[in-house]
């Protein structure tokens, strides 16, 4: 009991949806909306299927003919956030010029809700189809680039590593100015163990934005170096 059959279907996107009942007023976009503004007001710890059925006005039994989990609807507003991002984008002469114009994007979409930055990865990839599109595009890009065989999803995930880490970071960790000036003074007062994050003011570090280009800049060199 208990057990998972490996021919399970978790997936929103890959279970057939129920057919909408006629005296049914609620509907897949209604319940998306209401859980994309619940997240960017209260964040990921507060959503769950009885507050998200409080704010839509119904009863639970409701929403669960439209959704099977709490990760159903998770899996939704992801892929609506990234149905937020311009299109139109990435079809340059330059690779790298794309690559940038994707990862730009995909972290403004990102750091717009700031909840959003750590979920696709949590338990199972994310298949909805604005997500999947914007995948096409960063592989079609790389492939166009000169990235085939294993080269390819090196490739993509050491990209898509950066941007989820970096917009992860920048939404979840917070520090006051007093906690900064504290641990900065406790780094040089154990200088001898941590010489190299006193002398580099380590928690004064927080241009997320800087460090997100310069590192993209190094990932790119680096992709580069390995083409042909």
């Amino acid at each position: 009991m208990g057990e998972r059959s490996d021919a399970q279907v978790r997936s929103v996107w890959l279970r057939p949806r129920r057919a909408t009942r006629d005296e049914q007023p609620l509907t897949i976009e209604r319940i998306v909306d209401a859980a994309v503004a619940l997240l960017d007001e209260e964040g990921i710890d507060r959503l769950t299927m009885r507050r998200l059925a409080d704010r839509l006005g119904v009863g639970a039994p409701s929403l669960y003919w439209h959704v099977d989990t709490k990760d159903d609807v998770i899996d939704l507003v992801v892929d609506e956030i990234f149905g937020e991002v311009p299109t139109g984008i990435g079809r340059g002469v330059d690779w790298r010029e794309d690559v940038v114009a994707v990862q730009n994007a995909w972290r403004t979409a990102l750091l717009r809700h700031p909840w959003a930055a750590a979920v696709p990865a949590r338990r199972r990839p994310s298949i909805g189809p604005n997500f999947l599109a914007w995948m096409e595009l960063l592989q079609a890009t790389l492939v166009r680039a000169g990235f085939t065989g294993d080269r390819l999803p090196a490739a993509t995930w050491a990209l898509y590593n950066h941007v989820m880490g970096s917009t992860a970071a920048q939404s979840v960790l917070h520090i006051s100015d007093e906690e900064r000036r504290l641990g900065q003074e406790k780094l040089r007062a154990q200088s001898d163990r941590y010489p190299t994050l006193a002398a580099n003011g380590y928690l004064y570090d927080d241009d997320f934005e800087g460090a997100f280009t310069t590192g993209l800049t190094y990932l790119l060199d680096g992709l580069e170096a390995q083409l042909p």
